[in-house]
């Protein structure tokens, strides 16, 4: 797929669990399923697997495809492949986007990313973080807790005055 998941926004999320996808995203997720046509829905899936994880990865169906090619490679009863196949396919959902361009988080999505019926009265945010071929769903107040503690664990990989580009491994294509 040609097209990336970048960028971050923060989205309001209604007192009925629905949040807006932000557009550009949108045009990756209607890209990346296979039987948008412009008169449907597109979809995605929505992955809440992963214990060690406070967001939700969100993936269009044609990049979950290509995992479970590769999840499905993996020979049966091997411990790597029931984890995978666990926190990556029975703990996700599929989910449709509306004609007004949202989707209504689900119950397991909103557990996982603590914004619970309480929340939902008050008023919260989620914040869209695009990582290429996924994008990552956060209450906004634990995202941006974790960017916070990012930049320590940045000045371990990254040393005083080098360039963030000299991380990038050489490209045999250049």
């Amino acid at each position: 797929m040609s097209e990336t998941f970048r960028g971050e926004f923060n989205q309001k999320v209604d007192s009925k669990a629905r949040v807006s996808i932000p557009a550009s995203f949108r045009r990756v997720i209607e890209a990346g399923d296979p039987s948008f046509n412009g008169t449907n829905r597109a979809r995605f899936v929505l992955v809440y697997g992963g214990a060690d994880r406070d967001f939700l990865e969100c993936y269009s169906l044609s990049e979950m495809q290509k995992l479970e090619r590769r999840i499905n490679k993996m020979p049966m009863g091997d411990k790597r492949r029931i984890l995978l196949t666990r926190n990556l396919i029975t703990l996700s959902q599929e989910v449709e986007i509306d004609e007004d361009g949202r989707i209504v988080l689900p119950p397991k999505g909103r557990d996982k990313i603590a914004i619970d019926t309480a929340v939902l009265k008050d008023g919260t945010e989620a914040t869209f973080a695009g990582m290429l071929n996924t994008f990552q769903i956060w209450k906004r107040d634990t995202y941006d807790g974790v960017l916070a503690d990012q930049a320590a664990i940045e000045e371990d990989i990254l040393p005083e005055g080098e360039d963030m580009l000299s991380l990038l491994p050489d490209d045999p294509e250049e």
